[in-house]
């Protein structure tokens, strides 16, 4: 008797996930959203790679983006990018093998290109993604320029952007070149 106590609630389990299951077939799932589908798929494979590839048509400079950036990122990012309630973005004294080091875009990011990515992907906060091509190629200007990688007047696109030769790049193990050069052989 005390045996077949225990067994009832497995016997409950396998009645609860059905047949199916035990034949091998995979349950159901909760039906929750919709498939995605190729052209969903499309719009949001969007990947850029440090050497460029994915980068889409577009241009700005540092000029066109210094008054994206006081309606778009001074209120957390503060004036000339020194930080408030978000991270601070330019202005670092020393590197970040210095004594006190500031992670800042032109300490720390190696590659122009994932700063592009990342402003079009995440920025602004309430509305990620909302940003034209131009705007983000100008924001992206504009950030390089407080960091003073690029020039004011320096026009940012797909072809400029992976010419910018980021500080730290030497700072990090590239993974991705190493993959690169890798496939290659």
């Amino acid at each position: 008797m005390m045996k077949l106590r225990r067994s009832r609630p497995a016997l409950l389990i396998l009645t609860l996930i059905g047949t199916s299951a035990i034949a091998g077939e995979a349950p159901e799932g909760p039906d929750l959203g919709q498939a995605a589908g190729a052209r969903m798929i499309a719009d949001w494979d969007t990947d850029i790679m440090p050497d460029g590839a994915g980068l889409p048509e577009g241009r700005g400079t540092a000029r066109d983006g210094a008054a994206l950036y006081r309606t778009h990122c001074i209120s957390c990012h503060g004036e000339g990018g020194l930080g408030d309630s978000g991270d601070q973005l330019a202005g670092a004294r020393m590197s970040l093998t210095g004594e006190w080091p500031e992670k800042t875009i032109g300490t720390f990011w190696p590659w122009a290109t994932t700063l592009f990515d990342f402003i079009r992907r995440a920025k602004p906060p309430q509305s990620p993604g909302s940003l034209s091509n131009d705007e983000v190629y100008a924001l992206t200007a504009y950030l390089l320029s407080l960091n003073g990688i690029v020039g004011a007047d320096e026009e940012m696109n797909a072809e400029m952007l992976p010419r910018v030769k980021m500080p730290n790049r030497d700072g990090f193990i590239d993974a991705w070149a190493r993959e690169k050069a890798a496939t290659r052989r």
